[in-house]
């Protein structure tokens, strides 16, 4: 028999061993909400007050198409007339990345700069010939390329230029020849501005001549930054792609800085965009913070009528005229005359 108020094992009702319960406490009722007095109009402490006016309803917005970079697309007006005795403008394609569309771009953009009444010259920078080839001919066949013009003093642009294939644009055409003079331009004076001098003669002939570069950041390559305006960076949208960016914008400075002071960055262009990927998104989204503004609104997706129109040797402008591979570079060359305030 144990004593009241106490449990078998010998713990009290108010002890605090494990497992015995605790004792009851009476929770205080809440205190009661003062009452207005009789025959007045104030609201009681409690009350809700009263629902305000509803506001007039605000327009909808108007729908802006967000692009692959997640920013909206800008209105691009048609381009119109070149303006008379307007000087050339200039232009590199540069990445030390091989394989991230700078032929692509070169052709398509100046095939579609020639389809807006721009005279256009392609040089072609690379000893692959890449940018010849693409344009249906055989580098190795030619009696005289851009090495020619820049090691021999009694050869002239008129001798070296030939006819793209597209109307309004022309090419400077390129071989292996070209990589000897990397090495034979070592001892000359002003080697760095050999491209420059001898591309003097298109300045008045041409509305924009874009260079093909080759893809490291040797001597030639500081040669096509030094006849350059602007530069145009095409950036495959994958992660090894966008490290290597930081090397180029360096050269880019140093060349500014110490050869040619007129030189900006035009913009970086994303080429071989998949936005159904994950990847390609957040590669997109991380150019767009590293570079801002300077990103092209127009994006090249991948597509296999690229592939398609350089095999036929012609610019996707012509092959597949109706594409979005086309479409897309159409808008950038609109974006580009507008950066360029009408190149």
């Amino acid at each position: 028999m144990t004593d009241a108020g106490t449990f078998p094992g010998g713990g009290s009702f108010g002890g605090s061993a494990a497992g015995e319960m605790p004792p009851m406490v009476r929770t205080p009722a809440p205190p009661r909400a003062p009452q207005a007095p009789l025959g007045t109009s104030e609201p009681l402490p409690f009350e809700r007050p009263a629902r305000p006016e509803a506001a007039a309803p605000a327009e909808a917005p108007a729908e802006v198409e967000i692009g692959p970079t997640g920013r909206p697309m800008p209105f691009l007006p048609e381009p119109g007339p070149v303006a008379e005795g307007a000087r050339a403008r200039v232009i590199s394609m540069c990445n030390q990345k091989g394989g991230v569309g700078k032929t692509t771009t070169t052709i398509n953009l100046g095939a579609s700069l020639a389809e807006y009444g721009r005279r256009v010259l392609l040089v072609d920078f690379d000893p692959q010939g890449s940018l010849s080839v693409g344009l249906g001919l055989n580098p190795q066949g030619m009696d005289l390329t851009i090495y020619n013009l820049l090691m021999q003093s009694d050869v002239t642009l008129d001798e070296v230029v030939v006819p793209s294939g597209v109307p309004g644009m022309d090419l400077l055409p390129s071989n292996i020849d070209l990589s000897a003079a990397e090495v034979q331009l070592v001892h000359e004076v002003g080697r760095e501005q050999t491209l420059q001098r001898v591309l003097g003669p298109a300045m008045e002939a041409y509305d924009v001549i874009l260079i093909d570069c080759q893809p490291s950041l040797g001597l030639l390559t500081v040669n096509a930054l030094t006849a350059s305006d602007g530069v145009i960076v095409p950036l495959e949208c994958e992660y090894f792609a966008l490290r290597g960016v930081a090397l180029l914008k360096t050269t880019i400075d140093k060349v500014r800085e110490r050869l040619n002071p007129k030189l900006s960055i035009d913009g970086v262009l994303g080429t071989m965009y998949d936005g159904r990927t994950l990847h390609g998104r957040e590669v997109m989204e991380r150019l767009v913070q590293a570079w801002g503004d300077t990103v092209f609104h127009t994006v090249i997706r991948r597509t296999v009528k690229f592939s398609d129109s350089t095999v036929a040797g012609e610019p996707i402008t012509s092959y597949a005229s109706s594409s979005p591979g086309a479409a897309a570079y159409r808008q950038l060359a609109k974006e580009v005359l507008v950066r360029c305030h009408d190149a």
